[in-house]
């Protein structure tokens, strides 16, 4: 191991004894009080010297013995501690383009090497995106851009001019078979170095980003019946009426699923299913009002929430749904519980008996 503090983190000291790693309050470490000793050892860990080399180090500074393994698992400890040469190999395989995503998952991992270890994760990940409007191709690119190595983009028809957007299906597309286009720019974001997409060996998961974004936010539970029934995660995500959503991320038998979210509507607004009746099935009034940048944004949150849970990462924001409306951006985020009678079975105790107090905020 050649230990070394994150260099994704900014330093900065505080006072002459008190060094800070880190600029946002979710990733700084405050270290101190230091003497000189210390100090002149923490900078040496820079990923070129050996454990070995840098208690000799230690003790040529003149410091207490064992002291530079102490101090080096505390920095562990605290998360500031890197591993330089962890897997080299696939260290190797990481193009230049995937290094800001390599210096993220360093801070959002606590181990030396973790983060490494994380984002070659990714590269047996299978997504599907199903939907290359302006929020699915842009979101399909991300992901791919992010490392994810196979995406897969699912849709029909040609591409019309209203499809483009920044990030997504280039306007020089147009015209062309939707999914064409769309495996065309998710195979130009692949990052990884020495070969195509991958065989899907990991992570599974399913994102609805239809082009009439309403097929979204009021999802049909027989759409998604297939990817149910086989415990496939999936995640909603759109633009409807230039308010742009993303959620809930479904763990099929764990959270709540689109027949949830209908029922727990219908009970407190009984004509709610003729309302989305209609608007699933009547004819789409003109044009969809889906912003460029807020397509963008709702892209990237979705993308976000995505890898989230292809990291399995703890924080994943399962049977969450976040929504954002412009002028304004109000952001609104609220969790849509299990429905206790919904055959998903997610509002079901392992006894068989009924979650209580579960009522949707939606």
């Amino acid at each position: 191991m050649h230990p070394m503090i994150k260099p994704a983190l900014r330093r900065g000291w505080q006072d002459r004894q008190t060094v800070r790693y880190g600029v946002t309050p979710a990733h700084s470490v405050l270290l101190g009080p230091l003497d000189p000793a210390t100090e002149s050892f923490l900078s040496l860990l820079d990923g070129t010297r050996s454990l070995t080399a840098l208690r000799a180090a230690a003790d040529r500074l003149g410091m207490a013995p064992g002291a530079a393994d102490r101090v080096a698992r505390q920095l562990a400890d605290a998360g500031l501690l890197e591993d330089a040469t962890a897997d080299r190999a696939a260290a190797a395989r990481i193009s230049e383009r995937l290094r800001p995503d390599l210096a993220a998952q360093t801070l959002l991992t606590r181990s030396p090497g973790d983060g490494l270890g994380r984002l070659t994760a990714r590269r047996r990940a299978w997504v599907q995106v199903r939907g290359a409007g302006r929020v699915g191709a842009a979101l399909a690119v991300a992901l791919a851009q992010a490392g994810v190595g196979r995406v897969e983009v699912v849709d029909g028809g040609r591409v019309e001019p209203g499809d483009t957007s920044p990030g997504g299906i280039p306007a020089g597309y147009t015209g062309r078979r939707r999914d064409g286009a769309a495996r065309a720019v998710v195979r130009a974001a692949l990052p990884w170095r020495g070969a195509a997409e991958e065989r899907p060996e990991g992570t599974r998961l399913v994102v609805f980003a239809p082009r009439d974004g309403v097929r979204a936010y009021v999802p049909d539970p027989d759409q998604a019946e297939s990817v149910t029934a086989a415990g496939v995660p999936h995640l909603y995500a759109g633009v409807v009426e230039a308010t742009g959503f993303v959620g809930p991320l479904v763990v099929p038998g764990v959270s709540a699923c689109a027949q949830c979210l209908l029922k727990h509507r219908a009970r407190r607004e009984p004509s709610w299913p003729l309302l989305v009746g209609q608007w699933r099935n009547g004819r789409t009034p003109g044009v969809p009002a889906c912003d460029a940048a807020l397509a963008v944004t709702v892209a990237g949150l979705a993308a976000a929430t995505a890898l989230s849970f292809v990291d399995d990462s703890p924080a994943a924001p399962v049977g969450i749904r976040s929504e954002i409306s412009l002028p304004g951006l109000e952001m609104d985020r609220r969790e849509l519980p299990p429905h206790p009678e919904c055959p998903c079975g997610a509002g079901r105790t392992p006894d068989g008996g009924r979650r209580g107090g579960a009522e949707s905020a939606e």
